[in-house]
């Protein structure tokens, strides 16, 4: 866990100033999500990168709600490059869910998967998301992927989100320090392994759980389709015993459409030529690979990026 917060000391993240090619050179927005999600990790190690192997090109990384919220800076160039959940990027492109209209945005590769975590307080009895009726429980914060997933996981149990629970809408920073603090049962979190706020959490209360959300996943998959896949969890990366099964969801890496082609190329260039120093960063880079990369559909993948796919072949 240091190598993933060492990034935080070197890659600079601030706010950036959006949108590419003002000023002399490339000054590139990076939309992450909380500091304590893989996305904020992730998106620090590559602002380093790009800024080191783009030449003129400086790039930061800022904090965010996450996908929804990525989106909409992308749409509204306040930001140039935006990490999401496959699911909110489809949303966004078919102009449905938490999007009113279709969103102008492409995508430069498909990443790696998330995975839903339930975290249960210490003492709270619940070992499925049905178990959930009448509890306290954060779904994540607005304009978040975590929301998304987390009411619809409800409704797939057959709760109503805003009425059979008490609904907060807590970060994983906020979430995690509610568990501390003993004023949340349960918090949704949607992210990669391992998610520091989480090791944060279990170090502190080796007690809590992460309960098993297999039984959500075929209805799931009936209303919304196959983006939605069966995970497992080796809790060892929280060091706690055991695994569940979950509910998985890829995270694609997103542009505005009228991003510049060669500065397209150079960005996915870089996130692959790079992957090393990445994965130095945090372990969830090493699931990059080229072919897995160009599915992002029905998002369409930047010209940039497909030129640099077909290149590599």
């Amino acid at each position: 866990m240091k190598r993933i917060f060492a990034v935080l000391a070197v890659a600079g993240l601030i706010a950036g100033c959006g949108g590419a090619g003002g000023g002399s050179g490339n000054r590139l927005s990076i939309a992450t999500g909380g500091t304590t999600g893989v996305y904020y990790v992730y998106g620090g190690g590559l602002a380093k990168q790009l800024s080191a192997n783009i030449a003129d090109t400086q790039a930061t990384a800022s904090v965010t709600s996450a996908s929804v919220e990525n989106i909409k800076l992308l749409a509204t160039g306040k930001a140039d490059i935006g990490f999401s959940q496959a699911d909110t990027a489809a949303d966004a492109v078919n102009g449905t869910g938490s999007f009113t209209e279709k969103q102008p945005i492409k995508a430069l590769a498909r990443i790696y998967d998330n995975y839903a975590h339930v975290v249960v307080a210490p003492g709270v009895q619940a070992g499925k998301v049905a178990d959930l009726k009448g509890k306290t429980v954060s779904l994540g914060p607005p304009n978040s992927g975590t929301q998304v997933v987390a009411r619809r996981m409800l409704e797939a149990a057959g709760l109503d989100p805003d009425t059979d629970i008490s609904k907060q809408q807590l970060s994983i920073n906020e979430s995690v320090q509610a568990v501390k603090d003993g004023t949340v049962d349960a918090f949704f979190w949607v992210g990669g392994l391992p998610t520091a706020g989480v090791v944060d959490l279990a170090t502190s209360k080796p007690d809590i759980k992460i309960i098993d959300t297999a039984d959500v996943l075929a209805e799931m998959q009936r209303e919304y389709g196959e983006q939605y896949v069966g995970l497992d969890i080796g809790l060892d990366v929280y060091k706690l015993e055991g695994s569940v099964e979950t509910v998985g969801i890829a995270n694609v890496l997103l542009v505005p459409d009228t991003m510049d082609e060669q500065l397209a190329y150079d960005i996915t260039r870089t996130l692959f030529e790079k992957k090393q120093e990445l994965v130095a960063v945090h372990p969830e880079a090493d699931k990059l690979d080229p072919a897995l990369a160009q599915q992002v559909q029905p998002v369409a993948l930047h010209p940039g990026a497909a030129r640099y796919f077909k290149e590599k072949g």
